[in-house]
C-alpha cells in the first residue's frame, strides 16, 4: 500500500502506541537486540515508514543498508507473490529457476569478464564466512587478514573479523585463530595527514603480512571497499589496489565485502568498481533481497569449484522466493537508472554536508561516495576528538522527533551515516537534511 511520501509528525516520537508495544517488545525479546529507534512501524513505501501512532518518517536508515530500491518496492512485492504461489522452499532437494537466473545475473554483474560461479546463503556474516571457506580449502592456508574499523558480521568467524569490541564483541571470545588485523587507510584520522595515507598504509600492511604473517600461509584478505559501520571510511586512493596486486602475486585470495556498499549504494554495483580491481570473491547481501534473507558468494569459478560437493550449503540456500525478490532489485536498478540516480544522491548530499561544516565546528570531516555519505562529528577539529556519546545521541533523537530516522556509526560512534532509498525524490531528500542541519545546531548549542 502506498504512503503518501511526506513528512509527518502527528504525537510526540514515540507515541502512545509505540510505547506499549515497545514494552511488550521488551517482556517478550531479550535486551540483547533493542530497536535503534524506540518507534514500532505500521506500514513503510518508498522512502516513508509510518509508524503505529501515524507519524510518517523520512527513512535515511533503510533497515541498515536493506532497501535501496525502497520500502515494498511494487516490482519486488509482485515478484515475490508471483513465487509465493509457484513454490516456497525446495531448496536443497531439487534446484529452481530463480536461482538459477540470478547466479547468471550476478555472475555477470561483478567485476571481471572471467568465468563466475555464485554461492547463497541468508545473511551477509554467512556469505564472509563461506568466502573464508572457500579460500582456505583453495589454498590450503589459514591466515586471513581483516582490518580496523571493519565489520563483517555476528557469527564467530565473522566477529573475529570485526574490530569494534562494543557492542559486537564484548563477552563472547574466544575468538576464531588465525585472524590478522592491519590498519586501514583511513585519510581523516591517518597520524601523518591524509596525502601520505596511502603509502604509509600499504607500506605497513605488506611488511606486516611478509614479516609476521608470511605470504605462503595467507589464504585471504578481506576488507570493505568503503568501511560501513567503520564509518563509511572511503580509503584513500591506491591502497586497496596495492592490496589486490599483493594477493595477486603471492596465490592470496582477495576478497570484496560488498555487504553493505553494492547494490548502487556507492554509485556502481560494487563499490570496488571504482579501485579498478577484479576481487577473486565478491560477497552480496542486504540490498540484493529488498528485505528478504539472501545473501551471495560470486566469484571465480575455479575457486568456486575447488570445495568438494556438500562442503557448501545451507537449509534456506536458494530458496526461490528470496531468489525471486533478488531478481525484481536487479531488474529496478536497471530499469529506473539507479545507479546513476544513486551518485546524483550524492552529489547533492555531500553539497549539503559541505555547507554543514561551514556553519557547524563539529563536523569534522565529510565523506562518501555515491549515496553512501558520512559526516564524522568533533568536539575539537584541531585534535579530532570524537564528539560524545551524549551529544550524538541528541542529535539522532532530535531527528527522530522530527520526523527523520537517521543511523550513527564509526568506531567511535561519532559518525552520521546516510542510507536513503536510492528512489527518494528530491524535496524529500532536502527535507530531511534540513531536519538534520537543525539537529546538529541544536545539539551543539
Amino acid at each position: 500500500m502506498d504512503i503518501p511520501q511526506e513528512r509527518k509528525v502527528v504525537t510526540e516520537i514515540p507515541g502512545p502506541r509505540s510505547k506499549e508495544w515497545i514494552a511488550r517488545r521488551a517482556g517478550a525479546m531479550p535486551s540483547a537486540f533493542p530497536p535503534i529507534h524506540q518507534i514500532v512501524a505500521a506500514r513503510a513505501s518508498g522512502a516513508i515508514v509510518e509508524d503505529v501512532d501515524g507519524n510518517r518518517l523520512i527513512d535515511f536508515a533503510t533497515g541498515i543498508a536493506v532497501l535501496n530500491v525502497g520500502h515494498s518496492a511494487e516490482d519486488v512485492t509482485a515478484a515475490v507473490e508471483r513465487q509465493l504461489e509457484r513454490d516456497t522452499h525446495t531448496s536443497g532437494v531439487t534446484a529452481n529457476e530463480p536461482s538459477i537466473e540470478l547466479a547468471e545475473r550476478l555472475n555477470a554483474l561483478t567485476p571481471g569478464d572471467r568465468p563466475k560461479k555464485t554461492f547463497f546463503a541468508n545473511s551477509g556474516a554467512e556469505a564472509v564466512e563461506n568466502a573464508v571457506k572457500i579460500a582456505r580449502y583453495a589454498t590450503g592456508r589459514q591466515a586471513i587478514v581483516c582490518f580496523d574499523h571493519a565489520f563483517h558480521g555476528r557469527t564467530l568467524l565473522a566477529m573475529s573479523l570485526t574490530a569494534k569490541v562494543m557492542p559486537y564483541k564484548q563477552g563472547f571470545g574466544p575468538f576464531a585463530p588465525e585472524i590478522y588485523r592491519l590498519p586501514f587507510a583511513y585519510p581523516y584520522r591517518w597520524p601523518s595527514g591524509t596525502e601520505r595515507c596511502a603509502e604509509e598504509a600499504l607500506a605497513y600492511a605488506l611488511d606486516e603480512m611478509h614479516k609476521h604473517i608470511g605470504e605462503q600461509n595467507i589464504a585471504a584478505v578481506v576488507v570493505e571497499p568503503i568501511q560501513g559501520e567503520g564509518g563509511f571510511i572511503v580509503p584513500a586512493p591506491g591502497f586497496l589496489k596495492g592490496l589486490s596486486d599483493f594477493c595477486t602475486e603471492h596465490g592470496i585470495v582477495f576478497v570484496a565485502d560488498e555487504i553493505q556498499s553494492g547494490m548502487g549504494r556507492a554509485g556502481r554495483w560494487y563499490a570496488i568498481e571504482d579501485e579498478g580491481i577484479v576481487p577473486d570473491l565478491v560477497t552480496t547481501a542486504k540490498s540484493l533481497g529488498a528485505g528478504f534473507p539472501i545473501s551471495a558468494v560470486t566469484g571465480r569459478a575455479d575457486l568456486m569449484d575447488t570445495v568438494h560437493p556438500g562442503g557448501l550449503g545451507g537449509t534456506y540456500s536458494t530458496n526461490p522466493v528470496a531468489a525471486a525478490a533478488g531478481l525484481a532489485v536487479l531488474d529496478k536498478i536497471e530499469r529506473e537508472g539507479l545507479l546513476e540516480r544513486s551518485r546524483a544522491l550524492g552529489e547533492t548530499i555531500m553539497a549539503r554536508f559541505r555547507s554543514f561544516a561551514e556553519r557547524h565546528p563539529v563536523v569534522g570531516d565529510v565523506r562518501g561516495r555515491g549515496a553512501m555519505c558520512a559526516i564524522e562529528l568533533v568536539s575539537d577539529r584541531a585534535t579530532k576528538e570524537p564528539l560524545g556519546g551524549e551529544a550524538m545521541g541528541a542529535i539522532a533523537r532530535r531527528c527522530l522527533e522530527n520526523g527523520v530516522i537517521v543511523l550513527t556509526a564509526g568506531t567511535y560512534g561519532n559518525v552520521v551515516r546516510l542510507l536513503p532509498p536510492l528512489t527518494i525524490d528530491d524535496a524529500l531528500l532536502e527535507d530531511g537534511l534540513s531536519v538534520l542541519d537543525e539537529a546538529i545546531g541544536a545539539a551543539i548549542g
